[in-house]
């Protein structure tokens, strides 16, 4: 491994600790995960068909996606959707016909006034956040029933003026007198009328100036991940997917959404089941010309998508005899240099079971988000690095490696899409609906967020 330079990586709470240290918390591998707040049950869940943008705004806004598979999730439900105590909602990219997303989804929704709703904002964590935020609500007695979700219309993400232009435009408002009126206008240059690409500018690092792609080369570059090794594993994500769409494995998960002009959509549209690795091979560099190893084809696809899921305690299954998916038994949230956000998984998923007093072979299935393939391959690559391990998350050995055929098993965002505010949404819910199609027991649903963070959450079948 390369150097990671000290400081690199920082983390406020829960930081991982030697094995040695930790309290189990489990009566062995079959025993249920003890706690000591309430029960948080997943019941049920949905999402829309992930479609690509394509240069325009696509056929839904952010709140017309959390509608379009709200309605049929909601419609399935034995209990009005007045019961609901919050609906709480993920959303990057928020547009300006639809502030707070949460509240203008659950009165279209016909949820009642009276139903309180909010948004959160964690960047490509933002719909697992919403999920966290429910199951601590329910966990501390405060809501029965919750609706947590992720909306985002990437196809939506604004073009903007420059400062410069915004500066003219004020400039010209301010003008009183025909002269001042015309010095403004003699001041205006045309570069003033390009405008700035906000998808781009929202997809680079503020404090670095770094784009995502960018630190994707980063670690790349640290853990040795070769070209050929991230193209391998951008083609498997679409043979995945395109196996998981063909034997019906996302059946009750993905539910066919309607546009105005009455077109059906139906599944997601990113897949290339004929792509190759002698295609993926002729892309060019995206991010790092000429030499870069993150292209187009290893990379997430630029995404429309909507998910949600409903959260209960165990006062709410009773009372309306619900059958609960899954149990929501704990998350964990972790930060690091922005340069090398990638990474963030390793740090928030090896906490989260060390705390749990688990081992990573406790974990039966993994659902990590496909930013990029080259940050994925970083992420086992580290788990599997001594220094690493021991010098960055304090482990006396390597956390060891994750099975191929236990993570990601119905492709990720490299063939799905990755609408920002969306994922950390979907892959717990697909997590929970592939461990029990799979007879699996305990799982980890684990994203890297822009900005130098990271969100992992264990789930357990029931």
């Amino acid at each position: 491994m390369a150097e990671v330079p000290k400081e690199k990586t920082t983390q406020r709470r829960g930081s991982p600790r030697r094995a040695s240290t930790a309290k189990p918390t489990t009566r062995g591998r079959s025993g249920a995960l003890q706690d000591r707040g309430r029960p948080v049950y997943l019941i049920d869940g949905a999402r829309t068909p992930f479609l690509r943008a394509r240069g325009k705004p696509g056929p839904f806004t952010p709140v017309d996606l959390a509608v379009q598979c709200g309605r049929p999730l909601l419609a399935r439900q034995p209990f009005a959707a007045e019961e609901f105590d919050f609906v709480i909602l993920g959303c990057v990219n928020v547009i300006a016909d639809e502030m707070n997303p949460a509240r203008v989804a659950a009165l279209r929704l016909g949820m009642g006034e009276a139903t309180r709703a909010f948004s959160v904002q964690i960047n490509c964590g933002s719909g697992m956040l919403s999920i966290d935020n429910g199951f601590r609500l329910i966990e501390a007695g405060k809501a029965d029933l919750i609706l947590a979700g992720g909306a985002e219309a990437l196809s939506y993400a604004p073009l903007v003026l420059s400062s410069k232009a915004t500066a003219w435009f004020g400039r010209f408002a301010m003008a009183k007198t025909p002269w001042e009126r015309a010095a403004a206008i003699g001041a205006f240059r045309p570069d003033m009328a390009k405008p700035v690409i906000g998808l781009e500018r929202g997809l680079t690092d503020p404090v670095t100036d770094l784009g995502m792609g960018q630190t994707a080369e980063v670690i790349g570059h640290t853990f040795g991940i070769a070209r050929e090794a991230a193209d391998a594993y951008a083609l498997e994500s679409h043979q995945r997917l395109a196996r998981a769409q063909a034997e019906g494995h996302l059946k009750g998960e993905v539910i066919a959404s309607v546009a105005r002009d009455g077109t059906l959509y139906d599944h997601d549209d990113g897949v290339r089941p004929d792509t190759s690795l002698e295609k993926l091979a002729k892309l060019k560099p995206a991010f790092e010309k000429p030499y870069g190893e993150v292209t187009p084809g290893n990379s997430s696809q630029i995404t429309d998508g909507a998910s949600w899921v409903v959260l209960a305690s165990e006062e709410a299954v009773k009372k309306h005899k619900l059958e609960p998916l899954a149990r929501i038994v704990d998350s964990e949230w972790a930060a690091l240099d922005p340069s090398i956000m990638g990474l963030g998984p390793t740090l928030c998923c090896t906490a989260l079971t060390e705390r749990r007093g688990l081992a990573r072979e406790d974990i039966d299935l993994w659902e990590l988000n496909e930013a990029f393939a080259a940050q994925v391959l970083a992420c086992l690559a580290a788990w599997e690095d001594e220094e690493y391990c021991r010098k960055v998350l304090g482990l006396d050995a390597p956390y060891g490696a994750i099975p191929r055929d236990r993570l990601n098993v119905d492709g990720g965002a490299i063939s799905l899409g990755h609408p920002v505010g969306t994922s950390g949404n979907r892959i717990v819910l697909h997590l929970v609906n592939a461990m029990r199609r799979l007879g699996l027991k305990r799982g980890m649903a684990t994203e890297c967020i822009g900005g130098g963070q990271g969100g992992a959450m264990l789930v357990e079948v029931v």
